[in-house]
C-alpha cells in the first residue's frame, strides 16, 4: 500500500524505526539507569529517587518476588495504586525477572477485581492499603493469591541514600487486616533485599503487560502486549517526539494514571528512555494541588485528557504558572476539543496535540506534528513503522471515504488473553487489526476519526461499556427493561445516561444511581437516569436499539440529572 503520509512527515521523523533497538523493557530499563544514573528519574509528593535510586529499588523487589515467594517467568503480578513511586519500582521490579505486569484501576469495586484477578490469573497484587477493603472482599477467605501492601507515605519517611533495606521500607508484605486462610504463613518482604536477584532472559515476544480493555464487545478482555510491542511503541513516539527534545534534560509532568495505557506508554517509558525526570501527580482531581505542584519546577512536557486540560483552564492560579520551558503538551484517552486547544496555545504558547490509539495498539497508532500551529480536528498521521488502512470489509478505500480503521505495525497486541475467537474477531491473518473505529484518511495521509466503538461511552478518556452497565442494573428488581448510553457532558466529555422502563413504580433513580455504585466503578456509574413508560425500540430479534434511544434522548435536549419523564 501505498504511505501517502510519509509525505507530511515532519523534517527528521524517519519513516521506519528499529524495533530492535532493544530487547525488552528489561533492557530499556538497565540501559537508562546505566546512562543516567545520578539524574532524578521520579518525584511524588517531594520524595524523589535517582535512575540509580530504581535500579537498586526494582532489583530488591525482583529478587523478593523470585526468592521468597517463589513466582517464576511469566507469572502475572497486578499493581493497583493512583501514581505513586512504588508503582515505577514495582512495575520495572517484576518486568525485569520475566513477569507479567496486570494494571488494575485502584477504583474498581470488588467484583470488577475479581473478574480482573481471576481472568489474568495473578498471583500477586500489590495494593494502596487505601484501597485494601477492595482486596478483602474480591478475594474472602482463600484468596490463592499473595497480597502487598503499601502505604502513601512509605517512601516519604526516608532520606535518599537509606534503601539498603527498601523492601521492608516501602513495599510492607504485612498479614492482612481481614481474615484470610494460610495469611500467618505469608513470608515478610523483609528477606527481598537480602537475596541476590537471578537474571532471566527476555525476548521480543515474551508477555509484557496484560491490559484489559472491554474491546468491541463490552466483554473484559486481556490485551496481550509483549515486550516487543511496547518496545516499538516507545521507540516509535521517542522517534515522533525526540527531535524536539534532549535527552537527560526534559522534565515531564505525569497527571494521568500510570495504570492507562497511553500514561504507562507515553509517560513512564518513552521518557524514562530519554532520561527525563517525571513528575507522579498522585490527585489531579485535586486542581488546587496540582496547580501548586505545577509551580514548584520548570517542566518541559505534560500529556493529559481533554477534560483535565479544561479544568487546568478555568482553575483559579493557572495564570501564575511558568510555563516558559514548556515544549509539548500532548492530548490522548479521548477528542481534543478546538475551544480547549485553542485556549491551551492562547495561553502557554504551545499547541495541544491530539493523538489517537487503542489498548491493542501499546497504545499510540497517530500523531499530530509537534510543530502545528493550528487546531485541525485530525487525529494525526501514522507513527514511524505503522501503517494504516481505511477499509471497508476488508477493502482498502481511496482517500476521503469513510470507513474502518485498520493498523499493522509492531506495535499491535499479539492477542487477546485466553480468548481466541475474540482475537480472531479483530486480528486478520496478514496482521491488520481492525479497530471498529470509523474514520477516513485525506490527501495528506491525515486521519480523521468520525465515529468511535459502535456503543462504547468515553468518560474522561476511560472506556465504559453499556452491556457492563446494563446487567448491574437489570438485578435490581424494580428494572424492566434498560439501556445505557453516552450523552455530551462538559466536564467528562461523555456521560453515562440510564433510560429505564421500571417493573416496579416506587423505583426511583436514586435507587438506581446507589445500586450501580455498589458494583461500577465511580466513572461508570449513570449521571442521569430517565424513565420511560412505553417499551424501549427494539430490532425484530429484540435487540434493543441503544443508537436510536440516543438519537431521542439528544432531540429532547438537555435534561436535568436524575430526570423522569
Amino acid at each position: 500500500m501505498e504511505k501517502i503520509w510519509l509525505k507530511s512527515y515532519p523534517e527528521g521523523v524517519p519513516a521506519e524505526v528499529d524495533v530492535r533497538e532493544f530487547s525488552s523493557l528489561k533492557d530499556v530499563l538497565e540501559k537508562s539507569c546505566e546512562r543516567y544514573r545520578d539524574l532524578p528519574a521520579f518525584t511524588n509528593m517531594g520524595r524523589t529517587l535517582t535512575y540509580a535510586d530504581l535500579d537498586r529499588m526494582s532489583a530488591a523487589f525482583g529478587a523478593y518476588l523470585q526468592g521468597e515467594v517463589g513466582l517464576s517467568k511469566g507469572d502475572r503480578v497486578a499493581l493497583m495504586m493512583p501514581n505513586l513511586l512504588q508503582y515505577p519500582v514495582a512495575m520495572f521490579g517484576a518486568l525485569r525477572v520475566g513477569m507479567t505486569v496486570v494494571n488494575v484501576n485502584p477504583l474498581y469495586t470488588a467484583r470488577e477485581l475479581r473478574h480482573q484477578l481471576q481472568d489474568s490469573g495473578a498471583k500477586l497484587i500489590v495494593v494502596l492499603e487505601n484501597f485494601a477493603h477492595t482486596v478483602e472482599e474480591a478475594l474472602g477467605k482463600n484468596p490463592g493469591i499473595h497480597v502487598v501492601t503499601t502505604r502513601i507515605g512509605d517512601l516519604l519517611e526516608f532520606p535518599a541514600g537509606l534503601i539498603a533495606n527498601l523492601a521492608v521500607k516501602y513495599l510492607k508484605r504485612l498479614v492482612p487486616a481481614w481474615e484470610i486462610a494460610h495469611a500467618v504463613e505469608l513470608p515478610r518482604i523483609l528477606s527481598g533485599s537480602r537475596q541476590t536477584l537471578i537474571d532471566v532472559a527476555i525476548t521480543p515476544d515474551d508477555m509484557a503487560f496484560l491490559q484489559y480493555t472491554g474491546g468491541t464487545t463490552g466483554v473484559p478482555k486481556g490485551a496481550v502486549l509483549t515486550h516487543g510491542n511496547m518496545v516499538a511503541n516507545l521507540i516509535q513516539t521517542a522517534a515522533w517526539i525526540g527531535r524536539n527534545l534532549e535527552e537527560g534534560a526534559e522534565t515531564v509532568v505525569t497527571p494521568l494514571p500510570l495504570y492507562h495505557v497511553f500514561s504507562l506508554t507515553a509517560n513512564l517509558l518513552t521518557f524514562f528512555k530519554l532520561g527525563a525526570h517525571n513528575i507522579l501527580i498522585t490527585n489531579p482531581r485535586n486542581i488546587e494541588g496540582f496547580i501548586k505542584e505545577l509551580k514548584k519546577i520548570p517542566f518541559t512536557a505534560i500529556t493529559g485528557v481533554n477534560t483535565l486540560f479544561n479544568a487546568l483552564l478555568n482553575a483559579p492560579g493557572i495564570g501564575e504558572i511558568n510555563a516558559t520551558a514548556l515544549k509539548i503538551a500532548v492530548g490522548g484517552g479521548m477528542a481534543v476539543q478546538r475551544a480547549v486547544a485553542e485556549r491551551w496555545q492562547q495561553s502557554f504558547g504551545v499547541p495541544l496535540i491530539e493523538g489517537y490509539g487503542l489498548t491493542e495498539t501499546s497504545p499510540i497508532v497517530c500523531a499530530n506534528p509537534l510543530d502545528i500551529r493550528e487546531y485541525t480536528g485530525s487525529i494525526g498521521l501514522p507513527l514511524p513503522s505503522t501503517e494504516v488502512s481505511i477499509r471497508d470489509d476488508g477493502i482498502a478505500l481511496p482517500p476521503g471515504q469513510i470507513g474502518e480503521i485498520c493498523v499493522r505495525g509492531p506495535q499491535v497486541m499479539k492477542g487477546y488473553w485466553n480468548k481466541p475467537e475474540e482475537t480472531a474477531k479483530v486480528l486478520t491473518a496478514d496482521g491488520w487489526l481492525r479497530t471498529g473505529d470509523m474514520g477516513f484518511m485525506d490527501e495528506k495521509g491525515f486521519v480523521r476519526l468520525v465515529d468511535r466503538k459502535k456503543d462504547m461511552i468515553l468518560v474522561s478518556g476511560f472506556n465504559v461499556y453499556p452491556n457492563e452497565i446494563e446487567d448491574v442494573v437489570m438485578t435490581h428488581p424494580g428494572v424492566l427493561e434498560a439501556a445505557a448510553i453516552s450523552v455530551p457532558d462538559d466536564r467528562s466529555g461523555e456521560s453515562v445516561r440510564l433510560v429505564v422502563v421500571k417493573k416496579d413504580p416506587a423505583l426511583s433513580a436514586e435507587d438506581l444511581v446507589e445500586h450501580c455504585r455498589k458494583s461500577l466503578a465511580g466513572y461508570k456509574v449513570p449521571k442521569g437516569v430517565v424513565f420511560r413508560s412505553a417499551p424501549l425500540p427494539k430490532t425484530n430479534v429484540g435487540k434493543i436499539l441503544r443508537r436510536v434511544i440516543r438519537e431521542e434522548e439528544l432531540a429532547a435536549g438537555a435534561m436535568p440529572e436524575l430526570a423522569s419523564r
